[in-house]
């Protein structure tokens, strides 16, 4: 692990040392002027825009690459750790990265200074009107990451969609679902939802809602009896008393009860060894008729 964040920091601080070495040299042709400038005036304009990019790109890698690896320092992470604040760190050199290239292009051209902050005032204005829906994405993007309360690597909920947060971008949130499918959620979405952070507790959560029809005659003790039988099979995953069922709601057919489990850790596999051993239990109770004796409990 050492050796990889060493050659990691060392593929850096080349980057670096390379876009030093070219900005030094634009600097010495621009100051001293070759023969070449005055026969190619446009060349001598090129050469400057690259210097308003790369000066400006250099500092900015640099302060990343101090603030990073102060950070790893600090709290002492492993040379692939994938977190909030170095991908915030990462978005914001990026967006910096566009917007000196966007000022470099129009070196190309005679523009006048004051001609061009009245220009950009106005296309921010009108793209901040017609693309407000992207800007809010990115900048809720850049809140998210740059909060504690999210971490690539967290199982959360978020509405209807549960899973592992693969990736935080400027525009969308990443989830990896139970189906390994991949769920993209709107930053904005995601800023004002109610979010469950299941990694962030010591324990997980497993919910079943489901329905039992009235004729049957189950009460909350007897399903939860019945399941504990179940769940004696994986007590090393369920926390010991950390299954409890619940009624939700009392239909005129159906009775609607909701089963808890508390899973001691996030194991995905056995997660849904549970839920499919807990599923099956349900299936066969529900298809028991009120008249056996055997399986029927006495009231509601």
């Amino acid at each position: 692990m050492i050796e990889d964040r060493e050659r990691k920091t060392g593929k850096e601080l080349l980057m670096i040392l390379i876009k030093a070495l070219i900005y030094s040299l634009l600097v010495y042709f621009y100051i001293n002027k070759p023969q070449i400038y005055v026969e190619y005036p446009r060349l001598a304009r090129i050469t400057s825009g690259f210097m308003i990019f790369l000066g400006p790109s250099l500092a900015i890698s640099i302060i990343r690459w101090v603030v990073i690896y102060w950070y790893i320092k600090k709290h002492k992470f492993k040379s692939n750790i994938k977190d909030n604040f170095i991908l915030g760190i990462n978005r914001i050199e990026s967006i910096l990265n566009t917007v000196f290239f966007m000022l470099a292009l129009t070196s190309f051209w005679d523009v006048k200074l004051q001609d061009l902050v009245f220009s950009i005032s106005i296309v921010a204005a009108a793209l901040a009107v017609t693309f407000k829906d992207y800007v809010a994405n990115m900048i809720n993007g850049l809140i998210i990451m740059f909060s504690d309360r999210l971490s690539l690597g967290d199982h959360i909920k978020v509405g209807d969609h549960e899973g592992k947060i693969l990736d935080i971008t400027l525009i969308n949130m990443i989830l990896q679902n139970e189906d390994s499918d991949m769920v993209i959620i709107p930053n904005s979405l995601a800023f004002s939802s109610v979010i469950v952070n299941q990694s962030k507790q010591n324990t997980k959560k497993l919910s079943i809602e489901f329905e039992m029809s009235l004729a049957n005659g189950y009460t909350p003790e007897f399903i939860e009896n019945q399941l504990n039988k179940v769940i004696e099979n994986y007590a090393d995953n369920v926390m010991p008393g950390g299954l409890t069922v619940k009624t939700i709601a009392i239909n005129k057919d159906v009775v609607i009860f909701k089963a808890m489990i508390l899973l001691k850790r996030y194991d995905k596999v056995k997660e849904r060894e549970i839920r499919r051993a807990i599923n099956t239990t349900l299936i066969r109770l529900s298809a028991v008729l009120k008249t056996d004796k055997q399986a029927t409990p006495t009231t509601l």
